[in-house]
């Protein structure tokens, strides 16, 4: 008797879970014409996509011919140091040196091993199928969590972009790598595993600096949430797994090691250019531009730092103090309230006064676009013109040899985007009111 009771609780709890899994999937049924306006089906929506994904991703790799860029350049750099060369101008491939940190180095041997020496191209078209599909999944968490952004924008998000479907199975570039990390660390953030986060955040950049677009926003929240003596620590893990990657190479020659690495000043070729094609080539190459663009871009960070992220009505300074030691105690940082919206504005805005974008990069911001146009928007700013911003900025990618027209495109839709994050509603600017008032 008692083994029947037994057994009528296992199946009965067996059931609980689907019982509450059908009854949400017929309310969803019920409450269609609302499936793709209201956030809160997410990942009802984002389950569809992916599984399309998987037939669009794997039918673009069988009927779409590969096209040979990097990948070659890639393998012949870390057989290198498969053969015992750590000496970073020493290590070359067929489109130049390598110029990328010790990460991409370590997880492209990987792929070496993993595709027969770099030859299995359908091998390593497959492997990097799968981190698609793993950065979209990463991608909806993110959305899922701050809830901000209509289901139906996740179409032009997964299915209509011709271009990064190419940057991911046809091309082999090491962006989405980097990029796959950098969303893993978000979903840490959010999940407050701040020193996990940190850690996925320096392997980002140990494969591709242009997650360093990332750091000030990283930087502001790390203050926000423990002030500097708190922030350290934090700080040490990103430093400290940099130097653990790199110390074969910096034993050998650390000069050379991180002028390859870490070059700022590396010059971009002109006719690449996605962004800047309507200038002279005379202008693009002139150092004197890159410094007005870099005095633009860290004046805009800090423009918003302190009148956009920093809404406690105290000093910037207030940020180096202990948390208990401020006047307006900080907020718990939910992803609603700052993370997301910091971290996606800091690096746009590094997007927006790059020195040079080339096809590849758009995946440095691609999946960030639906939340800096959904999340935060200004009133002027309906579905319809959204939209046509993110149809535009696509337009502009797919537009090869970029031209003129499709470059001051691209700047318009950057443009209209920074506008509306400047005068948009702060989606945490109550809880800061409320915390004042109770203070």
């Amino acid at each position: 008797m008692a083994a029947g009771l037994r057994k009528r609780g296992r199946s009965g709890s067996a059931a609980q879970p689907a019982g509450v899994c059908g009854q949400w999937l017929q309310r969803a049924w019920q409450e269609r014409r609302l499936l793709l306006r209201e956030p809160r089906y997410t990942l009802l929506v984002a389950s569809c996509l992916c599984l399309a994904e998987v037939g669009i991703t794997f039918w673009v790799i069988h009927r779409v011919a590969y096209t040979e860029i990097d990948w070659k350049a890639y393998m012949a750099q870390v057989e290198g140091v498969i053969n015992g060369t750590y000496d970073y101008t020493q290590l070359r491939g067929d489109t130049g040196p390598l110029v990328y940190p010790a990460g991409f180095v370590y997880i492209f041997m990987g792929l070496y091993y993993a595709t027969g020496r770099g030859t299995d191209i359908r091998m390593a078209q497959n492997i990097f199928a799968v981190l698609y599909l793993a950065t979209l999944l990463l991608v909806f968490l993110i959305y899922h969590q701050t809830c901000k952004v209509p289901p139906f924008v996740f179409f032009f998000m997964c299915c209509a972009s011709y271009r990064v479907h190419s940057i991911f199975v046809l091309r082999l570039f090491n962006d989405p790598v980097a990029m796959a990390l950098l969303f893993l660390s978000i979903n840490l953030f959010l999940a407050q595993r701040w020193g996990w986060g940190c850690c996925c955040f320096s392997l980002a950049v140990s494969v591709k600096m242009n997650v360093l677009l990332f750091a000030p926003g990283l930087l502001f929240l790390l203050l926000m949430q423990f002030g500097f003596r708190g922030a350290l620590p934090k700080l040490g893990i990103c430093a400290v797994l940099q130097v653990v990657l790199g110390l074969p190479f910096l034993l050998e020659n650390p000069i050379g090691y991180l002028s390859r690495s870490f070059d700022l000043g590396r010059q971009f070729l002109f006719r690449w250019t996605v962004n800047w094609r309507f200038l002279p080539e005379a202008l693009f190459l002139h150092r004197a531009f890159h410094l007005a663009l870099l005095a633009a871009h860290l004046t805009l960070l800090l423009l918003f730092a302190l009148c956009r992220w920093h809404r406690t009505g105290e000093s910037i300074l207030s940020l180096l103090k202990d948390p208990s030691k401020r006047k307006v105690p900080p907020q718990p940082l939910t992803p609603n309230h700052i993370i997301v919206s910091t971290l996606f504005t800091s690096n746009f805005i590094g997007i927006c006064f790059s020195r040079s974008l080339h096809y590849q990069f758009y995946v440095w911001y691609f999946h960030t676009l639906p939340y800096l146009l959904w999340a935060m928007p200004a009133h002027w700013l309906t579905h319809l013109l959204r939209l046509l911003v993110l149809g535009f900025i696509e337009l502009s990618w797919n537009t090869y040899p970029s031209t003129s027209c499709s470059s001051a495109a691209l700047h318009v839709c950057h443009a209209v985007i920074l506008l509306q994050l400047w005068l948009g509603p702060q989606p945490f600017s109550k809880n800061i009111q409320h915390s004042k008032k109770a203070h």
